[in-house]
């Protein structure tokens, strides 16, 4: 790619990048959010059309105006967030747009048959006959490489591939990445994380603000090094932050029981009780699927409880709805941005004031204050450094998913609150946004806020907490504190061969 240059109204996403895959490498994109890796990605993939610039494959120059012509070339592409029929099932979704028919009649043995193989030559075990929106979002990571590998793709881009996946399913990601490039595929890794940088790639381009910064040899490059050189200054990757001053129980949750959905006798959530004390972080860590999601949703008022009671500041709030809690003081950063944190279709600044719309600063006798939510809006694109092209008035399923993280951190943080539930709060953003939103979690702990905090990341875990909580199974297996247990031990527990409570 030379002198890719791509612009949108009121930012230059891509200014003047070239950029170089050679056959057989993993080459790593690494990029602040908003930086525009996923932009130059996505005119790679023939989503947008340039502005500026040529893309050459295989040393031939190509006009790629869209997908198809971008799968003809070999070039294949899982985003971040995936491209999948939610109702079809595995296979569908595989052969979707080139399938084999006769006579009109969809031919799915014979792709079966193709798919079969791939999935056992790549360790990609799938259930073809079973719907996407009944699997975990890494089993449906899977369908999409799948796809890639049936269209026979040779550039393969992997968008944030492991910004929703579990520390196992990463494992197996990264393994699955090495056999693709020794087998002579050419992959683009598109990640923040800098450890996985250093793991499975070759070499890596970073990107700053729309223009190239560098590419360098990842062997000859130290994490210091490439984070610096991603945000344009020294970022403290450790949490600095200073012994709790723990003050009264403000989250109290006693004998909490959640059973499963249908006709199964099996508790989701087994008689777990737990407190969260203001003036500290507590962490639920576990491997996904083991309870967490249902506390959460338990207490934000997502899903009613079959049994035990949830008290905020002495109060017992078991019953309480959405907006009850949300008024009294609950902040939720959700796991999933999409389908429980943003309105996408929705501005910025009407995502801001989704949970205060009806509160005098932004209504007046039944009407929105435009001016008051404009002005509100602006200021915490400001003080979040929220990427936007058309600032309150931007649209949100436009902008990056780490700026639409952002937009949600600044929601919830701003609001009045005791206790603040921040689930996965660092998904899919870069070190700069990450060690910022470590520093807002120590600062609201050190204004003696209450924090849980839900993460699949060990180090964060083991970085950000003053006590770590461990599901497993549905029951909390241990209450720990970080400087009492390493990596290895929240590991064991994790999966149930080691009990500490």
């Amino acid at each position: 790619m030379q002198h890719i240059t791509k612009i949108f109204p009121r930012i230059v996403a891509n200014d003047d990048i070239s950029f170089q895959l050679r056959k057989g490498e993993i080459h790593a994109l690494l990029g602040e959010n908003g930086a525009g890796k996923s932009t130059l990605m996505s005119v790679l993939f023939g989503l947008y059309v340039p502005d500026g610039g040529r893309i050459l494959v295989k040393g031939k120059e190509e006009k790629i105006s869209d997908p198809h012509e971008a799968n003809r070339l070999g070039i294949g592409m899982v985003h971040q967030h995936f491209k999948l029929v939610q109702v079809f099932t595995a296979l569908e979704n595989i052969v979707l747009g080139v399938e084999t028919t006769r006579g009109g009649v969809l031919q799915m043995d014979e792709a079966r048959e193709k798919v079969d193989a791939l999935s056992k030559q790549y360790g990609l075990l799938v259930d073809l006959d079973k719907k996407i929106e009944d699997m975990t979002v890494g089993m449906q990571q899977r369908v999409e490489i799948l796809k890639m590998l049936y269209r026979e793709s040779e550039i393969l881009v992997f968008d944030e591939p492991t910004a929703v996946l579990t520390p196992q399913e990463i494992d197996e990601l990264i393994k699955i990445i090495k056999e693709l490039a020794a087998e002579g595929k050419s992959i683009i890794f598109i990640s923040h994380k800098l450890d996985e940088i250093q793991q499975v790639a070759n070499r890596c381009t970073i990107l700053r603000k729309g223009k190239f910064i560098a590419t360098v040899n990842v062997a000859e490059a130290t994490n210091e090094q490439l984070s610096e050189m991603m945000v344009g200054r020294k970022v403290m990757l450790q949490v600095e932050k200073d012994e709790p001053r723990v003050g009264e129980v403000a989250l109290h949750v006693e004998d909490l029981v959640i059973k499963a959905p249908g006709l199964s006798e099996r508790n989701k959530v087994n008689h777990v009780s737990f407190d969260v004390r203001k003036g500290e972080i507590v962490s639920i860590a576990g491997i996904e699927n083991n309870g967490q999601h249902e506390v959460v949703m338990a207490l934000t008022g997502l899903m009613p409880v079959n049994s035990g009671k949830i008290s905020l500041n002495g109060e017992d709030i078991t019953d309480w709805s959405v907006r009850k809690r949300n008024y009294k003081h609950i902040s939720h950063i959700p796991e999933d941005r999409h389908k429980h944190g943003l309105i996408l279709d929705f501005d910025l600044a009407n995502n801001f004031i989704l949970q205060s719309y009806f509160t005098e600063k932004f209504c007046n006798h039944g009407f929105l204050n435009s001016h008051s939510i404009q002005n509100y809006s602006t200021e915490l694109i400001k003080q979040y450094d929220i990427r936007s092209a058309k600032g309150p008035d931007t649209i949100v399923k436009s902008m990056s998913g780490g700026n639409q993280q952002k937009a949600i951190l600044a929601r919830e943080m701003d609001r009045t609150h005791d206790l603040l539930i921040a689930v996965q709060p660092t998904r899919g953003l870069d070190v700069g946004a990450i060690e910022y939103i470590h520093k807002q979690l120590v600062r609201e702990r050190d204004n003696g806020k209450a924090i849980l905090l839900i993460s699949l990341e060990l180090d964060e875990v083991m970085n950000v907490s003053d006590r770590i909580l461990v599901m497993f199974n549905g029951e909390i297996v241990a209450n720990v504190f970080p400087k009492d247990v390493s990596e290895r031990d929240l590991g064991l527990y994790m999966l149930g061969s080691k009990v500490g409570v």
